[in-house]
C-alpha cells in the first residue's frame, strides 16, 4: 500500500481498486515463476486518456524498478460505468 500512497494515488486521487491474485508466467530463462498478484483498476474518462497514459506507463516503469519485475502487463479496455 506504501507503493499505492506514493506512486499511483497522486496521479488518480479520485479512486482505483486493487485486486488480489495469484499469477505465472514464463521468466526470460525459461523457468515458470509463480508469485502472489495485484490487478490495478484504473477508471478515468476517454478524453482524459492521453494524460493518463503517460501516469500509467511512469507507475509501471517504478514498479518494475521498486519490485525487481521483468515486466508489468497492462490492459487498456473502454468501459462504460456509472456511480
Amino acid at each position: 500500500m506504501a507503493f499505492i500512497d506514493k506512486e499511483v494515488t497522486p496521479g488518480f486521487p479520485d479512486g482505483l481498486t486493487i485486486q488480489d491474485g495469484r499469477g505465472q508466467w514464463r521468466d526470460s530463462n525459461g523457468r515458470i515463476e509463480r508469485e502472489r498478484a495485484y490487478e490495478l483498476i484504473l477508471l478515468y474518462p476517454v478524453g482524459e486518456a492521453r494524460e493518463r497514459d503517460v501516469l500509467i506507463e511512469e507507475i509501471r516503469s517504478d514498479y518494475e524498478k521498486a519490485f525487481a519485475q521483468e515486466s508489468v502487463a497492462r490492459l487498456d479496455e473502454r468501459t462504460r460505468v456509472d456511480f
